[in-house]
């Protein structure tokens, strides 16, 4: 089999289908979307998930351009595709509509009269890809005279306002058909709006721009628009009643939004990589939409890349550098800030457990911090969280929730681990240094155990994750040079602490353990003592010169500790 290139970032369908990249083929969302019959059609996954390839491929379908010749073109697009096989009355739709497509993604500014701009400019280049069509067609010179100025990025605001209802009705003007409209992450402006603190401004012209288009407008055909989370009705889509929302919780349109089992099984297959499989499902499978098992397009897209030429290359969280992780760390702010419950819940799900919360799909940017609930909706509806169960309590939606796979694991871990990096420079922790100096166990391990009450703790990394704590922690003492897991005797110590100088200073030996049970930390702690001992970690401190040594033994369970010295 020939190869094929993967589609990393392309989202234009015509141009994966020409340039012959590997193609996961969606196109039965199109016999969905017409059996399904919805006026407008909202769907709403994470980012990354195929929303803009999947417009795009409907764009390429439905849209008659007005040119015999490139209608063909376009439908050939389709040779071999699912599609094809559906049935003529599918395959008689092809190249029927006028289609507008506009994408908001592109208004991410710091203020909102760039923004506007943005979107000012994504509007009339949608114009300006019809003019040729359109211009000659229209009656009324005063049309002709609006469309050049919308085009010309020169209209009044107004006209920006209602410019979607505009162009559809100059497209029925010249198609003598209803058109299908097409908006891309509609919520993209929303979102950065929000956090760039100009949100009632951005929502004031979405409402606007939606109300005219999708609501009242009588030459819509039919609409889809897609998005990372629902914005509630009242906020943007007030009064639409012809609205479909189709989320992660539904079963419709389940499997067209990133890869099944079967899609990476043939992808892996494609490229024989198969054996790398259950690798692959351990960092990016984990979604469920509906009841459709799902993966992450993106990731797989290029950790398949990766393994293509090297079978061993290792997982990397791909989405982590695409998907806007600000939620997470607010998220780490708020259960810092909190009683002590979202901090519980957050390091629970990072122990491989389960939340269960309510969820209502439509809350707005601006009430995510309203309450604990609506950011945990948040989390779970851009991907940070997947559905494990589902069930109803009194008219109540209550979704069991989990921490999809190893990907969005790592963005959390990391994500606190650059949060405590920042709150542990206002730890005092002369306290700490004084008890090791002076052998004062009991404080070292109130003061400790004390540095562990104030992080968010995730446990997998067992021992590891102790060591790497307790050395940032030390490491913020100018007075030691802090060294980790260097060769010392007989094996590997976990912690030396040494002063530059060797005359008159003094050195420090620490071994780590962690046990699995409350009731062994004592016993863990011996050990590490008897580790000290038997491994001489001490050993090559003396051959250096230091004779002032101390040695402690430090278990840890949890967020307790204990300490013993030699």
């Amino acid at each position: 089999m020939a190869f094929k290139p993967l589609p990393i970032g392309v989202d234009d369908f015509k141009k994966l289908i020409t340039k012959g990249y590997y193609y996961v083929d969606k196109t039965m969302m199109i016999k969905e979307l017409m059996g399904k019959t919805g006026e407008v059609n909202l769907f709403t996954r994470p980012r990354r998930f195929g929303k803009t390839l999947n417009l795009s491929m409907l764009k390429y379908y439905f849209e008659d351009t007005g040119n015999a010749e490139k209608n063909q073109k376009n439908a050939e697009l389709f040779k071999g595709l699912a599609i094809m096989e559906a049935g003529e009355a599918y395959t008689a739709l092809m190249g029927q509509y006028p289609v507008i497509m506009l994408t908001l993604k592109s208004a991410k500014q710091d203020n909102f009269e760039i923004a506007y701009a943005c979107l000012r400019e994504a509007i009339a280049e949608e114009f300006d890809r019809h003019e040729e069509t359109v211009l000659g067609q229209l009656k009324n010179p005063e049309d002709v005279k609006k469309y050049q100025a919308i085009r010309g990025r020169r209209a009044e605001d107004t006209d920006y306002f209602t410019s979607l209802v505009f162009l559809s009705k100059c497209l029925f003007e010249t198609y003598g058909r209803k058109c299908i409209i097409l908006i891309d992450e509609y919520d993209v402006p929303l979102e950065s709006s929000y956090f760039k603190g100009y949100y009632n401004q951005m929502v004031s012209f979405i409402r606007s721009l939606f109300e005219s288009a999708l609501k009242t407008n009588p030459y819509l055909e039919f609409a889809v628009v897609t998005g990372c989370l629902r914005v509630s009705r009242e906020s943007i889509f007030t009064g639409l009643n012809n609205l479909k929302m189709c989320s992660v919780l539904d079963e419709n349109y389940s499997e067209h939004f990133g890869f099944t089992q079967e899609e990476v099984n043939d992808m892996l297959s494609f490229y024989g990589r198969e054996s790398n499989l259950q690798e692959v499902k351990r960092w990016y499978d984990g979604y469920c939409f509906g009841k459709t098992e799902v993966y992450n397009p993106w990731s797989i897209l290029n950790h398949m890349d990766a393994i293509s030429t090297n079978p061993q290359a290792f997982p990397k969280p791909y989405w982590a550098n695409t998907s806007s992780n600000s939620i997470v760390r607010n998220l780490v702010d708020h259960a810092d800030d909190e009683d002590g419950q979202m901090k519980e819940q957050l390091e629970h799900l990072l122990n491989g457990g389960t939340i269960e919360k309510p969820v209502h799909e439509d809350i707005t940017y601006d009430s995510i911090y309203d309450s604990e609930d609506n950011l945990w909706n948040f989390l779970f509806f851009t991907g940070y969280l997947k559905k494990v169960s589902m069930r109803m309590e009194e008219e109540e939606c209550l979704v069991e929730m989990a921490v999809p796979n190893m990907e969005v694991s790592y963005i959390y871990k990391n994500t606190i681990r650059n949060w405590f990096d920042k709150k542990k420079k206002g730890f005092q922790i002369a306290p700490l240094y004084k008890a090791i100096e002076e052998g004062d166990t009991e404080t070292m391990e109130q003061e400790i155990s004390g540095f562990l009450e104030r992080t968010i703790s995730y446990f997998d990394y067992g021992e590891s994750y102790y060591h790497g704590f307790l050395a940032g922690l030390l490491g913020l003492n100018g007075r030691y040079r802090v060294l980790s897991n260097r060769e010392a005797g007989r094996g590997r110590a976990d912690i030396f602490l040494k002063t530059p100088r060797i005359r008159g200073g003094h050195a420090v030996v620490l071994e780590i353990k962690a046990a699995k049970a409350f009731q062994d930390m004592e016993k863990c702690c011996r050990e590490a003592l008897r580790q000290i001992e038997e491994k001489r970690y001490r050993e090559e401190l003396r051959n250096e010169g230091y004779e002032d040594i101390l040695a402690y033994g430090v278990c840890f369970y949890r967020k307790e500790c204990v300490v013993g010295k030699l």
